[in-house]
């Protein structure tokens, strides 16, 4: 085989219009008009409703090249483009070749006729993502999220990018991976799926090989598997005429596990195709050992939801994966990494790769299975109606998922294959469709009027005239056809229909008896913290509350006028109905007023942090009822108020930080219902821990009124409450503003925890002036700095001045008085300790308080 690559400089220009500007391949119209200085950045301020038409218009592309003769020469040609968005027709020299409608697959275009010798000239010609969508929904309309361009179900690209609650309405629009010549003379593999049997004789790699040929030249396929600890290779060889099947033993497999359970060693394999004695096509993969299960079994609260490993019962600690960019082409290998990096360092195991974005880059998967996070893949569909009667729709997808599914089985991470985000839910009790007591409620509403205020009124919503035809299109497609398709390509992979689901079409899909749930009511319904102690679904698959991104990302996106809550551009870079209002009220039940702009954010960082890890704490805590917790949502595609715990920017909110502690394998964690405490000790390893727990019911100045502490050993994979403290006796109303809970865990003369747990709202504390102390100094290629505090510091924030994207070892704690903490990070490229100790910059709740501002 033999490959000439076609990306690198374009050329581009507006249909209609007689300039050529030159254009980047892989990339989009955006961003080369953006860098042309044609438009402004979208991400700024309100730049965004400026550049709307780009979207809506037209766009040509053309490379002109020379095709390498020995290319020419071999006897077949093909042109291959790994992604283009999205809506085209494509043509060589003049001659039409095809058309692409879908982002998410590769096109493949016989050309062995086609190239000449000399210049050769590659067009193509897109349409505007927005204009095709709406002339659909015009033809025939279809329902989708709020707020969202219509027609989006339509067009097969990232849904997010007609708008989100969280995202720009930015359509990209372009050649967004790469295009190629491919040129052959024999065969080629055409299909490579790799499966794993694990048996006590050890794990049975097999290898089913599928070539295309253009010769009757004989062929040998070759499977070739090098172990990961550089021991002797295992190959298997054997002639195939179109199709064979290839296997080696691994009699003492190294197993992967996820992260948190064990190493993930990844064997090297090498499926290549020999004819003549020379190789002419190969693929290359990279295989970890396991067993993975989505065990669902009858227990005595319904049926359960958990994923095994190995025959270890994995319990879920992870986020939702949206595209880290709104422009794809454009996120790095290096950002890529560090949001991968950064969740496994906060103990996730499990990333949950939602359906309204975009399936996985080999890269994605690549990290996912060395930083051993289990992938949960959505399918590309969510909260939208689709047109899934229509027989060239879903011939497109029939591709689109055979394409994907393909690339992705073999993966060591990969844990489970979801049809959709929310569309069954919808279609139950959405308004999609009609209930079948709507005409009941209808009536009794009507009779009696004080039901209408504690119900929705059905009969209100605008439903589609064809819904019924829809809503069976949806029932057959994803629990039965797609089912069916996975069955062929991927029967080692679990299915689930839809997230939420209870596998049982239309009935009980957010339920919390069998199945995973969404849990959205502290969010849009208002309802306070606590409220996440009030369910215990199977497996939580989402559930969030917004903050806005760390102060400088706000810097980065607005003017100093700007820096307001209701501003128009704050209000631009907000995307949830009443999202600053929820954040505001929320925010009052939990802390005082704040009057500085800067003030606002930090609150808002802390408070997201606070409210996630009620809810994670709480089923942590329920372990055996709930198989995990997947929070809303780990990254941002742009500079946006939203429920990430990591910003566009790649900096940590205080959400990241928690993490890392309510994540943590052994948790210490406390039901707080003052004046009652009761103490918990989660482990999620697999052996016996033993370690101390000490606790203080102390002044907030840090005088101890009671103190105690008690030697405990958690059981493998348990939780259990390991103390019962009821202060009422010791504290009156009075007296609880003024004292705090204070628990520690420690292994030997190591403290692995330290948690504060007020009796009152923070709000109602009589904090004084911390008045903390800092002292930083550097220790090999890391800083350390260490803090003490006169009287207790809440949701102590530091930072470097100059050095935004550091990452501490902890961040956003509390500080007992009396008490040292140290923290750590690396230290910033040429700084000293005295560069640091000026640099530094704490925060504590107190300030928002008194108005003194970072210190």
């Amino acid at each position: 085989m033999r490959v000439h690559s076609l990306a690198g400089v374009w050329e581009f220009r507006q249909a209609g219009t007689e300039e050529w500007l030159p254009a980047r391949v892989p990339g989009c119209v955006h961003t080369d008009l953006l860098e042309l200085g044609r438009i402004p950045d979208p991400f700024l301020r309100d730049n965004e409703l400026d550049v709307a038409w780009v979207s809506d218009t037209e766009w040509e592309y053309r490379r002109r090249f020379d095709a390498p003769g020995d290319l020419r020469s071999e006897v077949k040609l093909f042109l291959v483009a790994d992604g283009m968005d999205t809506l085209a027709t494509v043509a060589l020299n003049g001659e039409p070749l095809g058309s692409t409608d879908n982002q998410h697959r590769s096109w493949r275009w016989d050309v062995t006729d086609r190239v000449r010798e000399g210049e050769n000239t590659l067009e193509v010609r897109f349409t505007g993502p927005t204009t095709a969508a709406q002339a659909e929904q015009a033809r025939r309309p279809v329902t989708s999220v709020a707020d969202q361009i219509a027609g989006a179900p339509y067009v097969r690209k990232a849904p997010c990018q007609f708008g989100w609650d969280w995202g720009p309405k930015l359509p990209s629009v372009g050649v967004w991976r790469d295009v190629r010549l491919e040129a052959r003379s024999t065969a080629r593999l055409a299909d490579v799926e790799l499966r794993q049997v694990h048996a006590d004789a050890g794990v049975a790699i097999r290898a089913r090989v599928r070539a295309d040929r253009w010769s009757a030249v004989p062929l040998d396929a070759v499977l070739h598997v090098a172990p990961p600890d550089g021991g002797p290779p295992l190959v298997a060889r054997r002639g195939i005429d179109g199709e064979g099947v290839l296997e080696v033993n691994v009699e003492r497999p190294e197993l992967w596990w996820p992260n948190g359970y064990g190493d993930r060693p990844l064997y090297d394999v090498l499926v290549s195709l020999e004819a003549g004695g020379e190789t002419i096509d190969a693929r290359s993969f990279r295989l970890g050992l396991r067993t993975i299960e989505l065990r669902q079994e009858p227990d005595e609260w319904g049926s359960s939801f958990r994923f095994v490993v190995n025959g270890v019962p994995v319990f879920a600690k992870g986020s939702n994966w949206i595209p880290p960019d709104a422009f794809v082409h454009r996120v790095s290998d290096r950002k890529l990494e560090r949001l991968i990096a950064d969740a496994a360092a906060t103990h996730q195991n499990m990333l949950r790769v939602w359906g309204g974005g975009l399936y996985g880059s080999e890269r994605f998967y690549d990290l996912c299975d060395r930083y051993g996070l289990l992938v949960w893949q959505d399918f590309s569909f969510s909260c939208s109606v689709y047109p899934l009667d229509e027989p060239e729709f879903l011939e497109n997808l029939r591709v689109e998922v055979e394409e994907n599914v393909r690339r992705i089985r073999h993966r060591a991470s990969l844990a489970l294959l979801c049809g959709n985000n929310e569309m069954e839910q919808g279609w139950e009790s959405w308004g999609w469709a009609k209930h079948e007591a709507e005409d009941e409620l209808v009536k009794l509403a009507r009779r009696v009027p004080a039901l209408r205020g504690l119900i929705q009124t059905p009969g209100e919503e605008t439903r589609l005239p064809d819904w019924e035809a829809l809503k069976a299109a949806y029932e057959r497609f994803f629990h039965r056809t797609l089912p069916d398709w996975l069955s062929e390509l991927a029967p080692d992979v679990a299915y689930w229909p839809s997230s939420p689901s209870s596998n049982t079409p239309f009935r009980d899909a957010n339920g919390h008896e069998q199945g995973d749930a969404h849990y959205w009511e502290v969010w849009h319904g208002r309802k306070p913290f606590t409220a996440f102690r009030s369910c215990l679904p199977r497996f939580m698959s989402e559930f969030g509350f917004q903050a806005f991104p760390t102060a400088k990302t706000v810097e980065s996106y607005t003017d100093p006028e700007d820096r307001n809550l209701t501003s128009r551009v704050m209000e631009h870079h907000q995307r949830g109905r009443h999202g600053n209002g929820l954040i505001v009220a929320q925010m009052t039940d939990h802390f005082r007023v704040p009057s500085r702009f800067a003030d606002w954010i930090y609150l808002s960082l802390v408070l997201q942090a606070e409210g996630i890890r009620y809810g994670v704490e709480h089923w942590r805590r329920h372990m055996r009822r709930v198989g995990g917790t997947l929070y809303w949502q780990l990254d941002d595609c742009w500079p946006v108020a939203s429920w990430s715990s990591i910003d566009y920017n790649g900096y940590w909110k205080a959400l990241h930080y928690f993490a890392r502690r309510f994540y943590a394998p052994v948790l210490l964690s406390v039901l707080d219902e003052p004046p009652r405490m009761s103490v918990h000790l989660t482990s999620d390893r697999t052996k016996d821990w033993s370690g101390t727990v000490r606790w203080s019911l102390e002044t907030l100045a840090g005088e101890a009124l009671e103190a105690d502490e008690r030697r405990v050993t958690a059981a493998p994979l348990s939780s259990a409450q390991v103390l019962e403290l009821d202060f009422a006796d010791r504290l009156d109303r009075e007296a609880r503003r003024g004292a705090v809970l204070v628990t520690e865990l420690a292994r030997g003369d190591e403290r692995q925890a330290l948690a504060v747990h007020p009796f009152v709202p923070s709000k109602h504390l009589d904090l004084g002036d911390p008045g903390l102390r800092t002292d930083a100094r550097c220790e090999d290629d890391r800083v350390v700095v260490r803090l003490r505090s006169r009287t207790l510091a809440r949701f102590v924030e530091v930072t470097l001045s100059g050095a935004p994207d550091v990452v501490f070892s902890d961040n956003y704690f509390d500080l007992p008085a009396g008490r040292d903490v140290e923290i750590a990070c690396a230290t910033p490229p040429g700084w000293t300790a005295a560069q640091v100790q000026d640099a530094l910059e704490v925060r504590t709740l107190y300030d928002t308080y008194a108005g003194t501002g970072r210190r």
